[in-house]
């Protein structure tokens, strides 16, 4: 029996708008370190990278350079206060469900690819009870390896026991579309997530303006493939 095809979601920015709690986390921080609250309206330039990028990046805006033991106390202290309320400023996009309804009428299965942790990313997939959605779950921290090392896509898709030659990255931002085509694997890019330059500017194989669409664009990328009735090539 072949193995299924497979649809793999970042999570920040593509599955869920995730930034008000992560940005609620970072300001708390920041103003702890007696430094301004910053506004929702920078995410976009600030988040996507991981919890430490964000910090960084959050403190650099502010004018205070950080040394690295501050940058790791402060991670750990991240890490402890967004695990206490992940998701409740969050949301599911728009026809995200609806989408994956139809493409798992057509066999598809599902996983996620995302460099936040694997504890964090678990309390968010439940607090929208859809974790049982996917195949595979995996964080920054599942394997030894992270985006945009391909490796962690691949390993993902390994761990769905799905086809890697049918299988296509849906993200939204510059590190999943570098992942993607590390792996040789298509990829499907939202505009409304967190990127600091228009998400066209980054060559991902299609860009989709509404989940609605995600069916139609999976369908043509991957094609008969995804039913297995072509061979991979390379």
């Amino acid at each position: 029996m072949s193995l299924p095809a497979i649809v793999v979601f970042d999570l920040d920015g593509t599955l869920a708008e995730t930034a008000p709690d992560i940005m609620r986390t970072l300001n708390l921080i920041l103003v702890r370190e007696d430094l301004p609250a910053l506004p929702l309206d920078r995410a976009r330039e600030l988040v996507g990278a991981g919890a430490r990028a964000l910090i960084e990046r959050g403190f650099r805006v502010s004018g205070r350079p950080l040394d690295e033991a501050t940058l790791e106390r402060l991670f750990e202290d991240f890490l402890l206060i967004y695990a206490q309320d992940t998701a409740s400023n969050s949301h599911l996009f728009d026809g995200v469900l609806e989408a994956m309804d139809t493409l798992a009428t057509e066999g598809y299965v599902f996983a996620v690819c995302t460099n936040k942790p694997i504890l964090h990313t678990r309390l968010i997939l439940d607090h929208f009870g859809i974790t049982g959605r996917f195949a595979a779950i995996a964080g920054r921290d599942s394997f030894p390896f992270h985006k945009p090392d391909p490796r962690h896509l691949t390993l993902t898709i390994e761990a769905a026991k799905a086809d890697p030659g049918r299988a296509v990255m849906i993200g939204d931002s510059r590190t999943d579309i570098a992942t993607a085509k590390a792996a040789g694997i298509p990829c499907i890019c939202v505009p409304f997530g967190y990127t600091d330059v228009a998400i066209e500017t980054l060559e991902p194989d299609l860009v989709i303006q509404h989940f609605d669409a995600l069916p139609d664009a999976v369908r043509q990328l991957l094609g008969e493939r995804a039913l297995g009735r072509v061979p991979m090539h390379s």
